[in-house]
């Protein structure tokens, strides 16, 4: 089977991915761009490409039996272009680092543990316990507001439970109430869903339906202390209304980690957007890096090798998004 691996971000996965095969392979890592017709002779022969994109730049592969996205958004892949007799599957596995990174960002604003530890290398006993003014916070009580209940954001309501936090969830399918879910909400019922939880976090995939779901209505309707995540995709927050929420001080704050704007292949700078959110001391900024782990590329690595060995078996594929039709 001839199996490429096209793009910077596919190629993370073809280290070792020999070994997680047991079928007779050739595997072919391509980068981002087709420089070469050798190269583009490559992907127009494979028989399972792993990739994050597929469009009109790129050859048809008349053979093609499976089409994985290493990862879980599959907004940048056409659907409509990917040979009829293809399967396009993706992996998640990233649910795991998400749902730590959220809670460590939330016990950092709780537990000031660096700001601690550099006041007293100072001498100075900023939180020392016995006095009111000196106390710091606790997340216990408050509640998290989850907007999408898949993978990540089940992942985070079980840890958040573990720290005694109350979870609140807005769906576009019906959440049950129970012992992950306090409260549960449905679309059209967002402004009470904003105004119900301390913590946002937005985890939905981005489609026409997500596009700017959290707008300038919705920072209006959340408490003026809130802090909102963005883990899923830039745009399901409309990215004027954030900046105008946070510059205005409507909101406690945001910490975010999916952009507007990405860097070009090959490179590691840019700004993450068209607004100067680092002029802006009540956000935190990282580069989409909170469901990137080794563990992470692991266990997507085991995904892609079992799907591409069910084809080659015949048998049915996980995590499929698009069946092969006749």
């Amino acid at each position: 089977m001839k199996i490429v691996f096209h793009g910077e971000n596919a190629a993370t996965f073809s280290d070792g991915f020999a070994e997680l095969v047991s079928i007779p392979a050739e595997i072919h890592v391509l980068g981002d761009t087709l420089e070469t017709e050798a190269d583009w002779k490559t992907y127009e022969r494979a028989d399972a490409i792993v990739g994050v994109k597929f469009d009109t730049s790129l050859p048809a592969p008349g053979g093609l039996s499976l089409f994985h996205v290493p990862g879980a958004g599959y907004d940048a892949v056409d659907l409509s272009l990917i040979p009829p007799a293809a399967v396009v599957c993706n992996c998640f596995g990233h649910e795991t680092p998400i749902a730590e990174y959220v809670m460590s960002a939330i016990l950092a604003q709780h537990v000031p543990l660096a700001d601690a530890d550099s006041r007293l290398r100072k001498g100075e006993w900023s939180y020392w316990s016995g006095k009111r003014e000196r106390a710091h916070g606790e997340v216990a009580g408050k509640t998290i507001g989850l907007l999408g209940f898949g993978h990540i954001g089940k992942a985070i309501a079980r840890r958040a439970k573990a720290f005694d936090l109350r979870v609140s969830v807005a769906n576009r399918s019906s959440v049950a109430i129970g012992e992950q879910v306090d409260e549960s909400y449905r679309l059209d019922e967002l402004p009470a869903f904003f105004a119900s939880a301390d913590f946002i976090v937005v985890s939905v995939p981005l489609t026409e339906e997500t596009r700017g779901i959290v707008g300038a209505s919705a920072f209006q309707a959340m408490r003026p202390d809130a802090v909102v995540f963005n883990v899923g995709r830039g745009p399901t927050i409309d990215q004027k209304a954030l900046f105008d929420a946070l510059s205005g001080q409507l909101i406690g704050g945001a910490v975010i980690d999916t952009w507007y704007a990405y860097p070009a292949a090959g490179r590691l700078d840019g700004a993450p957007g068209d607004l100067p959110f680092h002029e802006l001391a009540n956000i935190i900024m990282t580069p989409h890096m909170s469901g990137w782990t080794n563990g992470t590329i692991r266990r997507r690595q085991g995904v892609i090798a079992q799907n591409i060995m069910r084809r080659a078996s015949g048998e049915e594929c996980i995590n499929v998004i698009r069946a092969m039709s006749s």
